[in-house]
């Protein structure tokens, strides 16, 4: 086929050149039949237009508009009956599995040119990737521009980051929240997408603007969908129900693969972890990485565009601050679970141990769990606290939970998992002087229970001065006691002598009063 620079060069080589179809053939190469057509054709075209004595635009477009072959009539040479049989019957196929569950074991086109070159079917790839094109043409959807008012609605999203903490490559997911009016992003990062970390993030970000948005939008995330009930209705988790109803914000949700129905947090999940994490990737901890994000996230939200009038999306929140629904007190953001205790004194938290008192082995225990900490409770009594881990089966114990089991079995002490997770200073104390009497350890554990553990250390410290190899568990003891009774004496003593003084300073101020006329007399005299 030529082009239409082609076909320039023959008209005007002919008509302003003069040139004959000979000649022009032997210096383009192209055929004299498709020349002649070509110069034929302008020419008519030229002289019914000037005939015409009108714009025709008609004719105008067919004068400049490209060659083009017709190919209407072409008949196929490889794809037969048989084959657009067997391709619709995949087509169909692919169809059934969509409406009943299994939209993810489709056949893709090149499945579908497999099958065929497996039933030994002679067909390209391209043949079959342009006939299913052909017949599975859809209209392009048409999209409808939105116009927002102040504090009425913002969006939520979950993104990943990946990220190098402590030198080591790890996947965190982000919680992004988008303002439709003025698009303010907020972000923070969290271990995993459970319940405890989405409730969370709306606490923050709420807290973070000062008011809550009238309407939050979601997609079709398990922590906020519990189920469908028909494609366009969906049932809210019970935890989305408790947040909407605490903090008086409507919640919707967008349709099946619609995301783009909350087109400002799809961009904007893109849009931070791109002009966030592109330049810096490394970081300590999680904690130092979130502190990085929200300050990068303040200059971005700072940054002024001509949708928002020349103002920053920072000056957009301000104004819509005062009609964003009050600030509650910060929900709580936990996500419970009753779980039975173990006989080693441990319930577990997504696959990870975590101790509480030995007495409860067996029983039900009440576990408050947030992203960083793990709270637990029996018949509403605080019985253990916990910072929660995050890596894969393991075993958080503190060894205060154990005393009553260790003083019956005290030989299980040593190697036990409680005295390898100890602080490293009691294990320094083990090590030097408890070794081989195991017993009087666990004294001091229940003594540092009462007394806390600095103020052991600090006895401990003024007995090695002493005697360094003569620390034991009743030294410690006497020598705590002979402290507090020390320190009762001297302020029973300073409380004698500020009585004493006290009484002194009353007599002599009796004394005053009463030689004041004598006083003012002599004075008078002299």
């Amino acid at each position: 086929m030529i082009s239409l620079m082609d076909k320039q060069e023959i008209i005007l080589s002919h008509f302003r050149e003069g040139k004959s179809q000979w000649a022009i053939h032997r210096k383009t190469g192209f055929d004299r039949k498709t020349i002649r057509k070509y110069i034929n054709e302008y020419e008519s075209k030229k002289q019914e237009l000037l005939a015409s004595q009108k714009e025709d635009k008609e004719l105008i477009s067919a004068i400049v508009t490209a060659p083009k072959y017709n190919s209407s009539n072409r008949i196929r040479r490889k794809l037969t009956d048989e084959m657009i049989e067997r391709i619709q019957y995949f087509l169909n196929e692919n169809e059934v599995k969509k409406v009943t569950g299994m939209s993810k074991q489709q056949k893709k086109k090149i499945d579908i040119y497999e099958c065929l070159r497996n039933e030994n079917h002679d067909i390209s790839y391209p043949t079959v990737c342009n006939y299913i094109r052909e017949h599975l043409q859809k209209a392009k959807e048409a999209y409808v521009r939105q116009e927002y008012t102040l504090g009425e609605l913002c969006e939520f999203d979950w993104g990943y980051v990946t990220l190098r903490i402590a030198n080591k490559q790890r996947t965190f997911q982000m919680a992004a929240f988008t303002s439709a009016k003025g698009n303010y992003r907020y972000a923070n990062m969290y271990h995993n997408q459970k319940m405890e970390s989405f409730l969370d993030s709306h606490v923050k970000f709420f807290n973070h603007t000062g008011g809550v948005y009238q309407t939050v939008v979601y997609d079709n995330m398990k922590v906020a969908v519990k189920k469908f009930v028909s494609k366009t209705e969906k049932e809210p988790t019970e935890d989305l129900l408790k947040l909407s109803l605490y903090y008086g914000f409507r919640y919707r949700f967008c349709n099946n693969y619609k995301g783009n129905e909350k087109g400002h947090v799809e961009r904007s999940v893109e849009y931070i972890r791109r002009k966030v994490f592109s330049n810096r990737d490394a970081f300590a901890s999680l904690e130092e990485a979130n502190q990085y994000l929200q300050e990068r996230l303040v200059n971005l939200n700072a940054r002024t565009t001509a949708i928002n009038n020349g103002k920053s999306h920072t000056d957009i929140l301000q104004e819509e601050k005062p009609f964003l629904l009050p600030l509650m007190p910060s929900y709580d953001t936990a996500r419970t679970s009753e779980l039975r205790v173990s006989k080693y004194s441990v319930i577990s938290v997504d696959e990870n141990k975590y101790s509480v008192p030995d007495h409860l082995v067996g029983r039900f225990v009440f576990a408050k769990i947030y992203p960083e900490s793990i709270l637990i409770y029996y018949k509403n009594k605080l019985i253990a606290e916990h910072t929660r881990s995050y890596g894969l089966h393991t075993w958080n114990i503190k060894i205060e939970h154990y005393l009553k089991t260790i003083k019956k079995k005290p030989g299980s002490l040593h190697s036990s998992t409680a005295m390898h997770q100890m602080n490293p200073k009691l294990q320094t104390i083990y090590n030097k002087y408890y070794t081989e009497n195991p017993k009087d350890f666990i004294e001091l554990l229940e003594l540092i229970g009462e007394k806390g553990l600095q103020k052991i250390l600090n006895v401990i410290k003024e007995l090695e001065k002493l005697s360094p190899t003569g620390v034991n568990t009743e030294k410690v003891k006497m020598l705590c006691n002979r402290t507090l009774i020390k320190i009762g004496k001297k302020q029973e003593r300073n409380t004698e002598i500020e009585m004493q003084s006290r009484m002194l300073l009353n007599h002599y101020g009796k004394l005053l009063n009463n030689s004041n006329v004598a006083f003012d007399k002599e004075a008078s005299i002299i």
